[in-house]
């Protein structure tokens, strides 16, 4: 069976408009739907994706279908397209990541101080105006570099794990910033990925 959780006041696409729709308000929400649904598709932006994929994280149903509809015209594709396994990356509190995850210096500082490698690969020891980390579709799991501004070419390094010790940062996990300041922060591929369809 397929379904659809909406995120927020999303319209809902024509391809879509025969399926059963379940509003989300609460993360707990997805619980009851993935319960018995084959499919999901997801009418939300990054952060509601990656609340999907935490809660099939914490409920072992990683079985479960995932179609991402971010814009409509995705929305024949989520209905009838093929899922494939993709590495799930998720960090040391359980929390899944989607698009992109950033650390960022604390409020009152200009840069992070500290140490952040990817596998064996040193990004930076000292100081960085910032870093990112994005999952990628494929084996090892994940990417991540320095982030020196929107215009400066960015070196990537891919790996299983990225990791960060740090006097203080602040980490955004698809935009959504994490309630306090942190020392460590881990992003790594799940043992199980997750089936994407699209």
């Amino acid at each position: 069976m397929t379904v659809v959780l909406r995120f927020g006041d999303r319209r809902i696409p024509r391809p879509l408009r025969r399926l059963a729709v379940h509003d989300v308000t609460e993360p707990a929400d997805v619980d009851a739907v993935t319960e018995t649904a084959q499919r999901v598709v997801v009418l939300g932006g990054n952060a509601d994706l990656a609340t999907v994929l935490t809660r099939l994280l914490r409920t072992e149903r990683l079985g479960v279908e995932v179609a991402p509809v971010t814009r409509p015209w995705r929305a024949r594709r989520a209905r009838s397209g093929t899922a494939r396994r993709v590495p799930l990356i998720r960090d040391e509190t359980g929390s899944a990541l989607f698009g992109t995850a950033l650390w960022r210096p604390a409020e009152d500082a200009a840069a992070i101080e500290g140490e952040a490698v990817v596998d064996d690969t040193v990004l930076f020891d000292g100081h960085a105006p910032g870093l990112r980390v994005q999952p990628l579709d494929r084996v090892p799991g994940l990417r991540a570099c320095v982030d020196r501004g929107p215009w400066r070419r960015r070196r990537w390094v891919a790996g299983r794990a990225a990791q960060l010790g740090t006097t203080a940062a602040t980490v955004l996990r698809d935009g959504v910033p994490a309630p306090r300041p942190v020392r460590r922060s881990t992003f790594y591929r799940n043992t199980e990925g997750w089936l994407r369809v699209g």
